[in-house]
């Protein structure tokens, strides 16, 4: 018997797809004394650790000159919402090579409408009526 079974997966339906190398922007809804409030985290995903009601996700940013990650649980109440911001071409699962880069080494190059993961996105309908048909 597994965790799995026992416990059920409730979706959140703000959190639309996204992978390693995007860089997205995530509403987390944190507590502060007596108050809650929600608070935005936005940065570029190092990694997705699947597993179930377990999934996380690691989100970098640089902070005043500093490297902060942090993993946020997928399937979390407290997180409102996410937004990708834009998505990113990448060829590994795991990003943890962008630790040691600083400045633009650590830039990760912007995936454009057919290229990578075999999906297209970002194709409007005025794209889509323009792109020549085979």
């Amino acid at each position: 018997m597994n965790v799995e079974s026992l416990v059920p997966i409730q979706p959140n339906p703000n959190i639309p797809e996204f992978g390693p190398g995007d860089t997205i922007r995530v509403h987390f809804r944190i507590t502060e004394g007596g108050r809650e409030r929600v608070q935005v985290f936005e940065g570029t995903v190092l990694r997705i650790q699947r597993g179930g009601p377990s999934a996380t996700f690691t989100v970098r940013r640089i902070s005043h000159g500093v490297g902060v990650e942090r993993t946020f649980p997928l399937y979390s109440p407290r997180i409102e919402k996410v937004e990708v911001v834009r998505r990113g071409r990448v060829r590994r699962a795991r990003l943890y090579y962008l630790r040691e880069r600083i400045g633009r080494a650590a830039k990760v190059k912007e995936r454009t409408a057919g290229s990578g993961r075999g999906m297209a996105f970002n194709l409007g309908a005025a794209e889509a009526a323009e792109a020549p048909e085979a």
